[in-house]
């Protein structure tokens, strides 16, 4: 099974070879046809409501079964500002937001900045929706404090804003959808010790770019877990979450320390450094664990590259943010933060996970569209 989503299908490979193989040429391009039809519907059925509540999560601290509403009163506007649409994770988010708004009949804008490095163009973005008069937001900034004096305007004005996944450190926050990385750093942490046995470790780390949220978060897990340990962490560098910049800094982190025995790092960088450990023979020992997981993780895991990735739902967490929205618009009795529980993917429960959770179904890529006015 391959995690890629993909526009096109195979549809020959819905009927058994053999049956397949003895049909007339005729009798195959009918086949054919009926089979991609019905293989397209069934891709374009909506998505039941059941499939991600009653939501067992941590709700305001406390082990909880969370409920969305069934639906909205009137169709809200919801403006929904994302960092990149460029991995996996973030097409997952878009995906959530989107058939949560579609649910609950709100209107939804979906905008991503173009990377971590690029803190202007979410202003920009939040400014344009501003502008064009939402009725809330759902916002998974670029950095933590980046965009306050915007959210203190909203906040004045009564103008709900739900913190999505990075963490947000400004005032006005109505509610936060968030995993706590420094939770999700302490998963990773606890199976590298667990698969070394306990022994003295070195473990090269890769959090992504300096100033998110979310990685000062993993580190503050991790330096809380480390302490009379016996791993030692090696810092690898910080950047941007793209492949090019990970892999410099993959690269390097390995040219100075080819004896490491991890890696653990962001998605991208996992990825990269399990394909150069193996590509690389005996030059490297390390094993590669992923801070957190997305298609090409889980992919890498069945292929034994990566040993495990804990996951913080994030389509579930985009679902649950615009619910949020939703309550504090109408008014509704709503928790402060919904976090869905974290789950430890390797190779012993790949196939029992609810892909469901991490990622759109296959042929479904990134979501942008504007707000409509």
């Amino acid at each position: 099974m391959s995690f890629h989503p993909t526009s096109k299908m195979d549809c020959a490979g819905l009927l058994p070879l053999r049956q397949f193989f003895f049909l007339p040429l005729a009798a195959k391009a009918l086949a054919m046809r009926v089979l991609c039809l019905f293989s397209l519907l069934l891709l374009h059925l909506p998505l039941r409501a059941a499939e991600w509540f009653p939501l067992e999560a941590q709700v305001d601290g406390r082990s909880a079964s969370y409920r969305p509403l069934m639906q909205a009163s009137k169709p809200w506007r919801i403006c929904a500002l994302l960092p990149h649409g460029m991995d996996r994770y973030w097409w997952g988010v878009a995906w959530g937001l989107h058939e949560e708004a579609r649910r609950q009949g709100v209107q939804l804008g979906v905008y991503e900045a173009g990377g971590y490095q690029y803190p202007d163009m979410q202003r920009a973005q939040l400014t344009r929706c501003i502008q064009l008069a939402a009725d809330a937001y759902v916002v998974a900034a670029i950095n933590t404090q980046g965009l306050c004096d915007e959210i203190a305007l909203l906040h004045r004005d009564g103008v709900p804003v739900i913190d999505l996944v990075n963490r947000i450190d400004c005032p006005g926050i109505s509610a936060r959808s968030q995993v706590d990385f420094a939770d999700m750093a302490k998963a990773a942490l606890a199976y590298i010790q667990r698969h070394s046995g306990g022994r003295a470790v070195r473990v090269g780390w890769l959090p992504g770019p300096q100033d998110a949220g979310w990685v000062a978060d993993a580190e503050r897990g991790l330096q809380a877990a480390l302490k009379g340990g016996s791993v030692t962490l090696v810092s690898g560098g910080y950047g941007p979450v793209d492949r090019s910049t990970q892999a410099v800094l993959v690269r390097q982190l390995l040219a100075r320390e080819p004896e490491l025995d991890y890696i653990l790092g962001n998605a991208e960088a996992a990825a990269f450094a399990a394909q150069l450990v193996r590509s690389g023979g005996s030059r490297y020992r390390a094993q590669v664990v992923s801070l957190y997981a997305t298609e090409r993780i889980l992919e890498s895991i069945r292929d034994g590259g990566i040993l495990a990735a804990p996951t913080d739902s994030p389509v579930i967490q985009a679902r649950v943010a615009i619910d949020l929205a939703v309550r504090a618009l109408e008014g509704k009795q709503s928790p402060v933060r919904v976090s869905p529980l974290i789950e430890v993917i390797d190779q012993a429960n790949l196939k029992r996970f609810d892909f469901g959770r991490l990622m759109p179904p296959s042929g479904h890529w990134m979501i942008r569209q504007e707000l409509p006015e």
